[in-house]
């Protein structure tokens, strides 16, 4: 099972603790000392006040944040979780992508989603009704576009008539890409274009901020890779996508070192290979520390 774990640069109550060179440091460090797999950064570029003083949360720059743990690791991989794939065209964010990858000696993996706020989409000049068509429209475009070599793609709105990415990303075809959400759509989406499914758990009140189908607990979890091998078959796919849980834990659950360590068996169980394990701490030493705790107390149990 491998671990990856959010980043905390999105704590901006006390800029000297998460919002400095020197903190990206010292937290690239402790992950990568702690054998996280991967940093994991969120998208939202332009959140609104209401959503914000609800409990949402600002999010630097997902790539100016992975290029600056590349600078401060060696190892650890780089991770969108997740990139809101509409709000950017798709030509943009390959160039991003394959700059990443290469200046990173192919260390990234794009987590993609396709958002939930009606506000950041109106802000962005975004059709939020459209959002399924436009994620599944670039999803292809990026394909092309990453391919290393001159592409055409005439998508809506835009046209490439032999263009080229150069130098294109390292890995091959390109990055990881995994695709989030919970709904059945997005689910044969992954199937489609994924190389791995990313849900994640939400339930009540949660679900339907999120704009996603409930996703509670291990049995819906069991349900959902069901359903998924379904599609495989359906779509012609021999491999069913990975399956990578955004978290471990449960909405508002709070797990000893021992329970995180018996939840992912069962997740393991279930076919999981990848999940994210949340670090918590008020100041940039405290964060380090609980995540040098879970290193030895879960990541070291689990391999």
């Amino acid at each position: 099972m491998r671990l990856n774990v959010p980043l905390p640069f999105d704590q901006t109550q006390d800029p000297n603790q998460f919002l400095t060179l020197q903190a990206v440091a010292e937290v690239g460090q402790a992950i990568e000392n702690a054998g996280f797999y991967a940093g994991c950064v969120t998208d939202h570029p332009c959140p609104t006040g209401r959503w914000l003083d609800a409990g949402g949360h600002h999010a630097q720059d997902p790539f100016v944040m992975l290029a600056l743990l590349a600078s401060a690791t060696s190892k650890v991989r780089l991770q969108t979780g997740i990139l809101v794939l509409p709000y950017r065209n798709p030509f943009i964010a390959a160039r991003a992508i394959a700059t990443l990858d290469v200046f990173s000696a192919g260390r990234v993996t794009i987590g993609f989603g396709a958002g939930y706020l009606k506000g950041e989409y109106r802000a962005l000049g975004v059709n939020f009704e459209s959002r399924n068509e436009i994620m599944d429209e670039y999803l292809r475009a990026l394909k092309a576009a990453l391919g290393g070599t001159e592409f055409t793609f005439e998508g809506t709105g835009y046209q490439a008539f032999g263009n080229r990415i150069l130098p294109g990303p390292l890995q091959k075809p390109h990055p990881p890409f995994l695709l989030g959400g919970n709904s059945p759509r997005a689910i044969r989406r992954a199937v489609e274009f994924g190389d791995a499914w990313n849900p994640f758990f939400t339930s009540g009140a949660g679900t339907a901020t999120a704009r996603t189908s409930e996703l509670a607990g291990p049995d819906d979890l069991a349900r959902s890779i069901a359903y998924m091998r379904e599609q495989c078959e359906r779509y012609g796919r021999a491999e069913p996508p990975e399956v990578i849980l955004g978290g471990i834990n449960l909405p508002g659950e709070t797990l000893s070192a021992q329970q995180l360590v018996d939840r992912i068996a069962e997740f393991r169980a279930l076919g999981v290979t990848g999940a994210g394990l949340r670090v918590d701490g008020a100041t940039r030493n405290e964060w380090c520390d609980n995540a040098a705790r879970m290193g030895a107390e879960v990541i070291a149990k689990i391999h």
